[in-house]
């Protein structure tokens, strides 16, 4: 009898489990989001950017801080970005830590702190530098105010655009890359206007132009990176060339330490030609150009020669 009783008695307390739990689990107010995103956008005189973000965000059950992903290479268009802070009105672990990954810049916010839940207040400034892209008669500025990378929606955003001149050609543009919508705009004197969206899905962001006179700012020259292949058709040449090579070495191998040397110059020369790039601009500034080439047509023919010894010794 016991025993009958016992197993309705567990599929009960199940059953009242997956009707309490399940149900909090799906509830979208519980999980995480951004309840409000607002930015300012200062276009100063000196042509630089400055950058006010402040971010609502609602942990729900509870996260370490909030990474702010940010673009500072766009193909290769370089952003020099500057002084960057952070803090928090609502108490919340504030310490900046930012570190450049693939393209982007990515500026973590009480990352390494302890667990925080609820609802949080965090504001991140800092200034851009060559933001502006000269144009004839004009100098243009297209920025992305929140970025792309958030992967929790937004339920509300606003970016306030203001500049030390009459703001005539101002354009906003919300949602993926290439399927946005216009924003909703509103004028606050010649010099300010402010736009607004709601209901942003993870990844959509908000993207601004704006075109001001010639000389109305004093914008420095856009700052462009190499490409990171930068070869021509002669280092091209010379790597199809060390390939033909290499599988001649195979056949009659020159002796072993000729292949080690080979292999070492050529890593020489790829570190000498990307580490140039990487030293002044950060790890992902790297271009290979035609030395780089050059030496991995050395490490290949080195590589080749080694493998075939290692080969003829097993």
């Amino acid at each position: 009898m016991r025993g009958r009783v016992r197993g309705p008695a567990i599929g009960a307390g199940v059953l009242l489990v997956a009707l309490l739990v399940v149900p909090a689990a799906a509830d979208p107010a519980v999980r995480p989001r951004i309840p409000t995103y607002d930015v300012v956008l200062t276009l100063r005189a000196d042509g630089i950017l400055h950058v006010r973000e402040t971010i609502t965000f609602d942990f729900a059950g509870g996260g370490h801080g909030i990474v702010r992903r940010l673009r500072y290479r766009d193909g290769d268009r370089l952003y020099e970005v500057r002084d960057v802070r952070a803090s928090s009105s609502t108490g919340a672990p504030a310490r900046v830590r930012t570190t450049k990954l693939g393209h982007e810049l990515r500026i973590g916010v009480g990352t390494r702190g302890p667990e925080v839940r609820g609802r949080q207040a965090y504001v991140i400034e800092y200034d851009v530098l060559r933001a502006f892209t000269p144009r004839a008669g004009f100098d243009e500025l297209g920025w992305d105010a929140i970025g792309t990378g958030w992967d929790v929606p937004i339920e509300h955003a606003a970016v306030r655009v203001e500049a030390p001149v009459r703001l005539r050609d101002v354009r906003c543009r919300a949602g993926r890359p290439g399927a946005s919508v216009g924003c909703a705009a509103d004028r606050d004197g010649r010099y300010a206007i402010d736009f607004t969206q709601s209901g942003l899905a993870a990844g959509e962001g908000i993207r601004v132009r704006v075109r001001l006179p010639d000389r109305a700012v004093t914008a420095p020259p856009p700052a462009y990176a190499r490409p990171h292949w930068a070869g021509t058709w002669l280092g091209t040449a010379l790597l199809v060339l060390a390939l033909g090579a290499a599988a001649l070495a195979v056949r009659r191998p020159p002796h072993r330490r000729a292949g080690t040397g080979l292999a070492a110059a050529g890593v020489l020369l790829v570190v000498a030609d990307a580490g140039n790039d990487v030293a002044a601009r950060g790890p992902w500034a790297f271009s290979l150009g035609d030395p780089s080439l050059a030496g991995l047509a050395l490490l290949t023919v080195g590589a080749g020669i080694v493998l075939a010894h290692r080969g003829r010794d097993a």
